[in-house]
């Protein structure tokens, strides 16, 4: 390292500002000639002049960083927000802002940053956890009653979301609870804010959330027992933290992840003009409606008018109908004594003296006795043809029948049918049974 050099100023001349910075660059360049830098990605830039600009940053402090074109081509990687890398890079100084940078001359990975490290580990711890399943998110209201929001009120969000209510959603109360939405006290405001939403128990939807920025900006909507609030709050949540390619352990944990707090505002607020519209078709349909009820009143009363009739008329038309009655149920009557007095007289044609049915009984008993015969006769001879029948075609198949033509049946000594010569040897002993009789020989010879 170069040894550091006093700056030229004259006891009675005054540096002007261009002086100044460009001494303190030539100093600072001649005193570090190159050195190398850890740190984590932040702010990165790539304009269209092909330079990257961004923030070599740690846990403490944070340097600015300017890598040209011609030094950018030979790195095999395009850094991004969050990565750990090594940076070979000479000191210099910015003149026209005299901001202290590194002009970068070699980039190396060095590992994930410590921020996205721990983002990434209580993400998964979480998820584990089951705190962004699903079935634990709430429904957002269709059209809240009064909407709470939990954000810095000086900042962009906050403007952002009353600027879209007030276009879409003006009738909509809303209750602003403050806290921090950065730095060290930002989770435990946030949590204070939340609690005070829950107690003060007026609305029905809450939005957590801030504009964008970098991680370490969003860190506080990283905080673990933020998240745990979250996840336990009674009231639907809504978080909405940074620009719509940031993420949050909110976004994940929170009812829906809106990626603007402007989003947020219209995912919320419906449209006036279609509010407006359906009021009007709501309002047509009901005096549609109402003007069809009144109608049909109308005919109703003009159907009961007509049914309305003087108190004489309604006696008359009874006593016609009284009249009228009394003549059906004298027909009835007659109707029923003349039939009944048909009947009698049928009845009493009917009956016959003991002894003439029992004359007609022993008659009628005679007959089924003779039909009985002659049936039993019919069957017998039916019986008897049918046996023959049998019997002939029974005998036609009979082993007997085959004998009275001539044929015999050769059985060995041991009484076993012999249907093969090869069965027998000459000196067998047989027996032959005849259509009558039985022969009983022995065998001389055998030709097969």
């Amino acid at each position: 390292m170069a040894v550091m050099q006093n700056l030229s100023v004259s006891k009675h001349h005054a540096l002007s500002v261009s002086e100044l910075n460009r001494q303190v660059k030539n100093l600072l360049e001649a005193s570090f000639i190159e050195i190398r830098v850890s740190g984590e990605i932040s702010n990165f830039a790539r304009p269209s002049s092909g330079h990257w600009y961004f923030t070599l940053k740690d846990h403490k402090a944070q340097v600015r960083c300017a890598m040209f074109r011609n030094a950018n081509q030979r790195v095999g990687f395009t850094p991004k927000e969050g990565d750990q890398v090594v940076l070979s890079a000479n000191v210099s100084l910015y003149e026209g802002r005299g901001d202290f940078q590194l002009i970068g001359r070699m980039l190396e990975k060095d590992g994930v940053g410590q921020l996205q490290q721990a983002f990434e580990r209580l993400k998964a711890q979480l998820s584990q956890e089951g705190l962004f399943d699903a079935h634990h998110k709430q429904a957002i209201p269709t059209l809240p009653a009064h909407l709470g929001v939990i954000t810095s009120p000086s900042g962009a969000a906050i403007h952002d979301i009353l600027s879209v209510l007030k276009r879409r959603y003006p009738g909509l109360p809303v209750t602003i609870y403050p806290a921090a939405v950065q730095g060290e006290d930002a989770p435990a405001q946030l949590r204070r804010a939340l609690r005070q939403a829950q107690q003060h128990a007026v609305a029905d939807l809450l939005i957590i959330g801030r504009g964008g920025g970098s991680l370490e900006d969003l860190w506080a909507f990283n905080d673990e027992a933020l998240a745990r609030d979250i996840f336990n709050c009674q009231l639907p949540i809504i978080s909405a933290v940074g620009h719509e390619v940031d993420f949050s352990i909110s976004d994940w944990v929170a009812d829906v992840r809106a990626p603007t707090p402007s989003a947020a505002a219209e995912l919320i607020s419906p449209d006036q003009d279609a509010l407006r519209m359906q009021l009007d078709r709501h309002e047509m349909a009901l005096k549609r409606l109402l003007r069809q009820q009144l109608q049909q009143q109308r005919e109703r009363i003009l159907q009961l008018k007509r049914r309305l009739r003087h108190p004489g008329e309604r006696l008359r038309e009874q006593r016609r109908h009284l009249t009228s009655l009394e003549s059906r149920l004298k027909r009835s009557m007659e109707h029923r004594l003349l039939a009944a007095r048909s009947r009698v007289d049928r009845t009493q044609g009917r009956l016959i003296t003991p002894k003439a049915r029992l004359t007609m009984a022993q008659a009628q008993l005679t007959a089924l006795d003779q039909r009985l015969q002659r049936g039993m006769r019919a069957k017998q001879e039916q019986h008897h043809y049918q046996l023959a029948n049998l019997a002939a075609r029974l005998n036609s198949i009979s082993p007997l029948a085959t004998l009275e033509r001539g044929y015999a049946i050769v059985k060995n000594a041991q009484g076993e049918v012999v249907t093969d010569a090869a069965q027998l040897h000459s000196g067998d002993q047989i027996s032959a049974t005849l259509n009558r009789g039985t022969v009983t020989a022995r065998v001389e010879s055998v030709e097969n």
